[in-house]
C-alpha cells in the first residue's frame, strides 16, 4: 500500500505528460540568421557576466561563450540534477516572455559561500536572496546591452529564486537554452539561461534589423550665397554714395542711410548686410584662480567659527521603484565605485576633496589624499 508520497520520476512523468512531448520545434533549430545574431549578442555579454561574478565572489571567474540551442522541456530536464535553483526574472516592456536562470545546488552553494565568506552553506531564504541579487545585477547589464543595440524600453520583473525539484521549474514547451561553463577555483559549473522561444526570436529579429539599418547620411549644409558682383548690387549703391559725397562737401550730413563699417563689412541700422562676412570675435573670460586673494582671506576670518556639515560619500547607484520596494534583509546593492577607489569628501553636499577610508580605534575615518581645485569643484558639482 502506498504511503501517499510521490517519487521524482512520477513527478517528471506527470509534468511531461501535461506539457506534451517537450521536444524542440519541428525545424529543431533557429534559422542561421537568428542563431548568428543571438550568438554574437550573448557572446558580447560574457565579459559583463564574468565581471559581475568576480565582484560578487572576490575570485577570478572564467566564463565561456554560451552554447545556444533551441530546446524542449524534457531534453533540458535530463541535464539538470534532481534538485535545482531556479531564478525567474521575466522581461517586460519592449520584450516580454519567460526568462530564467537555473543552477545546480552545488554551484549555488559555491557562490553563496564566496559572497558571504562561509565554509558551510545551506540553501535557505538568505542564500536564495544572494543568488537573486547576483542574477539581477547581470540582467541589468544585459538590458543595458539591449539598449546599446537600439532595443529600447526593455525592463525586467524582480528576480525570484526557488530551490525546488527540477520538475517544478517553470518551463515553456520550447525555448532558447544558453549553457555557460563557469569555472571557479578550477571547478567548472553549468549556468543555464532560458528565454522563451518567441522572445528569443524577437531579440534576434531586432538585432538583425539594427545591423541591417541603412547608415545615417549627415545633412549637408546649404552653401552661403556668394556676395554680389561689383557691377551688380554694389554698383547700384555707388550712385547714391556719389550723391552723398557732394552733400558732405557742402557741409550737410547724409540723411536716411545711417551706414557704418564694422570689421570691414557694411552694417545698416545695426544689422549686417546680407552676403557679407562680419568679423565675429569670441568673448574672453578670465581664468579660474587657484586659491583665494588676500582680500578674500581677510573676509574668511569672520566666519571661522561657523559649523558646516562634512560627509563622505562611498558611492551612488540608481534603482527603479519596484527594485527598492522588493529589497529586504540580505540584499546587496552595487555602487558606482570600484573597491579601493578614493571616496568623495563633501562639505554642505559640495565635493572638496578625495580620500581613503581608514579605521581609527573603533570608528571609521578618512585620510585626505587630494584637494580638488576650484575648477574641479565646479565640474563635480
Amino acid at each position: 500500500m502506498s504511503d501517499g508520497s510521490i517519487s521524482q520520476n512520477e513527478i517528471d512523468a506527470l509534468l511531461s505528460g501535461m506539457g506534451g512531448s517537450g521536444s524542440a520545434s519541428a525545424d529543431g533549430a533557429f534559422t542561421p540568421a537568428r542563431q548568428e545574431a543571438l550568438q554574437k549578442f550573448f557572446d558580447g555579454n560574457v565579459p559583463a557576466l564574468s565581471a559581475n561574478l568576480d565582484s560578487m565572489t572576490g575570485k577570478t571567474v572564467s566564463v565561456s561563450n554560451p552554447v545556444i540551442e533551441l530546446s524542449g522541456r524534457e531534453a533540458f530536464l535530463q541535464k539538470v540534477p534532481d534538485m535545482a535553483v531556479a531564478v525567474t526574472i521575466d522581461f517586460e516592456g519592449a520584450l516580454t516572455g519567460d526568462h530564467l536562470f537555473v543552477l545546480a545546488p552545488e554551484f549555488a552553494e559555491k557562490l553563496v559561500g564566496l559572497v558571504n565568506n562561509e565554509e558551510s552553506v545551506t540553501i535557505d531564504d538568505m542564500a536564495l536572496s544572494v543568488i537573486s541579487e547576483t542574477i539581477a545585477q547581470y540582467v541589468g547589464k544585459e538590458i543595458s546591452a539591449f539598449d546599446g543595440q537600439d532595443i529600447k524600453g526593455v525592463t525586467n520583473m524582480p528576480a525570484e529564486a526557488h530551490h525546488v525539484p527540477k520538475a517544478m521549474v517553470r518551463l515553456s514547451q520550447d525555448f532558447a537554452l544558453l549553457t555557460y561553463s563557469v569555472t571557479i577555483d578550477d571547478t567548472a559549473f553549468n549556468l543555464w539561461e532560458i528565454i522563451a522561444k518567441k522572445t528569443a526570436e524577437q531579440i534576434a529579429d531586432k538585432l538583425n534589423k539594427t545591423e541591417g539599418a541603412a547608415p545615417v547620411v549627415p545633412v549637408q549644409p546649404i552653401p552661403a550665397q556668394s556676395a554680389p558682383e561689383q557691377g551688380g548690387a554694389m554698383g547700384a549703391m555707388n550712385m547714391p554714395m556719389n550723391g552723398m559725397n557732394g552733400m558732405t562737401q557742402m557741409g550737410q550730413q547724409p540723411m536716411g542711410m545711417g551706414m557704418q563699417m564694422q570689421g570691414g563689412a557694411p552694417v545698416q541700422g545695426g544689422m549686417v548686410m546680407p552676403g557679407m562676412n562680419p568679423n565675429v570675435q569670441s568673448v574672453q573670460f578670465s581664468p579660474l584662480l587657484n586659491g583665494v586673494t588676500e582680500a578674500e582671506q581677510g573676509n574668511i576670518g569672520l566666519i571661522m567659527d561657523v559649523f558646516m556639515e562634512m560627509t563622505v560619500e562611498l558611492g551612488r547607484t540608481r534603482k527603479m521603484i519596484k527594485e527598492i520596494l522588493s529589497m529586504g534583509e540580505g540584499h546587496i546593492i552595487e555602487l558606482d565605485k570600484l573597491a579601493g577607489e578614493p571616496v568623495d569628501i563633501l562639505v554642505n553636499h559640495k565635493p572638496i576633496a578625495k580620500g581613503e577610508v581608514v579605521v581609527i580605534d573603533e570608528n571609521f575615518g578618512v585620510r585626505v589624499t587630494e584637494i580638488l581645485s576650484p575648477a574641479e569643484r565646479i565640474t563635480d558639482t
